[in-house]
């Protein structure tokens, strides 16, 4: 992949590239409807492919929230077209990488030395480059490490790429005003935990530590000394993401055994940390040659005050739903329905809720659970892409912590779902206080 050896950081820059791709979209639309004037029945993939390979092309380029964003609408694949889907998932494994003299510009700001003077061994071309930053080889003392460098000004202009994506957000996710500023306000606000790396650091240790006796899971150990506000330093872990894991062909026994791994991995941090890993795309994660679990990056946590975690996974894990009255009640602590709902509005919300919850949860209400049943996806994402044209859901409905558990969650039973694991889903229970 053509390397970059330059990243516009200023929000002018940054802010005609979004105007340019503006543009392009437009042209993009011209172009169909000129088409279909003389075609009537053609539909939107060609367009969707158009506008889809101009955005991730722009967003690539640009690096940071942007691409983060279309990294974790790329994992909803009930909720964009699936050209979109395709070209957003180039994010989760490689993004075009920057060029070695950026790379060195880096670490001459941040430790006043090259990486030659720091390791004995650095690899100036990037293994892997994602959408925050890029990590390349390196070794000192005979020890393999892998080394995460951050983008160039990609903590800086959060705000205002983020500010200049909405327009895109708003016609691909047909989200009211109000609710796409409660999705953006909570995607900001982790966005700047995920590029301080300050914060990574200390919770890649807490958490690793914290998580180091659930089985077939490893993690690398960090290096504080090795690291800055924008590097990391990490020991190198040998393994395959899952894409190729699976390429591999490898056996039942094997996929439960990752799959297991992962679900006890989540929800163990769920219920006895009360704060999760809330980045669960594949590119986080590698399969060793032993056939464990690596975990690779914690820039993204979620912490799940009291007042969400006990009315949600009392929903999703007990027999609430069986009473309409206490569910209601949770409904309304959860501000899935709000104080202002009439009484239709309220049954319709709980009745659509319900049944929604009643899928979500069906994994948690069975001791074993076989992750590849395509019925069971067919109806996960049949239902979302229900709710998505109704005009009642046009409207925000929830608490913010929605946004990241849901995505948390939903990601977990994909990647349990492409493993095709049937995994023992009774391993770390949550503990509850009856509210209701």
């Amino acid at each position: 992949m053509k390397e970059q050896d330059s990243i516009p950081t200023s929000k002018t820059e940054r802010s005609a590239k979004f105007v340019k791709t503006g543009f392009k979209i437009g042209g993009n639309y011209i172009k169909h409807y000129s088409k279909k004037l003389f075609n009537p029945s053609l539909n939107k993939d060609e367009l969707n492919l158009d506008n889809a390979t101009d955005i991730y092309t722009s967003l690539s380029e640009l690096k940071g929230s942007a691409l983060k964003v279309a990294q974790m609408l790329s994992m909803d694949k009930n909720i964009l077209p699936k050209a979109y889907v395709d070209q957003f998932s180039s994010s989760l494994y490689n993004a075009p990488p920057l060029s070695g003299p950026l790379i060195i510009r880096t670490f001459s700001k941040y430790f006043g030395k090259n990486p030659a003077q720091i390791f004995d061994y650095f690899n100036i071309k990037s293994t892997n480059a994602a959408s925050i930053g890029q990590v390349h080889e390196a070794s000192l003392n005979g020890k393999k490490l892998a080394v995460k460098i951050q983008y160039p000004g990609v903590g800086d202009s959060i705000s205002s790429d983020l500010k200049m994506v909405k327009p895109f957000a708003f016609r691909l996710l047909g989200m009211s005003q109000k609710e796409l500023d409660v999705y953006m306000n909570e995607v900001e606000e982790r966005l700047l935990e995920e590029t301080d790396y300050d914060l990574e650091i200390k919770r890649s240790i807490e958490f690793s530590n914290a998580c180091r006796n659930i089985d077939n899971l490893v993690f690398p150990t960090y290096y504080p000394d090795l690291s800055r506000k924008r590097i990391i330093t990490m020991d190198w872990l040998e393994g395959q993401h899952m894409k190729e894991f699976m390429a591999s062909n490898p056996s039942q026994k094997l996929r439960d055994q990752i799959g297991q791994a992962l679900w006890d991995f989540y929800n163990f941090q769920q219920h006895e940390l009360r704060a999760v890993h809330a980045d669960p795309h594949p590119g986080n994660f590698l399969i060793t040659p032993e056939g464990k679990l690596g975990v690779i990056d914690f820039g993204c946590i979620k912490e799940m005050p009291d007042d969400f975690y006990y009315p949600f996974f009392l929903l999703t894990t007990t027999d609430l739903l069986k009473d309409k009255e206490k569910t209601i009640q949770a409904f309304r602590d959860l501000e899935m329905i709000q104080k202002n709902d009439n009484p239709a509005q309220i049954e319709f919300y709980y009745q659509a809720y319900r049944e929604m919850i009643q899928l979500f949860a069906q994994p948690y209400m069975e001791d074993t659970f076989d992750f590849s049943q395509k019925e069971y996806f067919d109806k996960l994402y049949g239902y979302g892409e229900k709710i998505s044209k109704m005009p009642e859901f046009k409207q925000a409905r929830g608490v913010k912590h929605f946004i990241y558990v849901n995505r948390t969650n939903f990601g977990l039973y994909n990647m349990l779902h492409d493993l095709g694991a049937k995994i023992k889903t009774d391993t770390w229970q949550p503990t509850l206080t009856t509210l209701y």
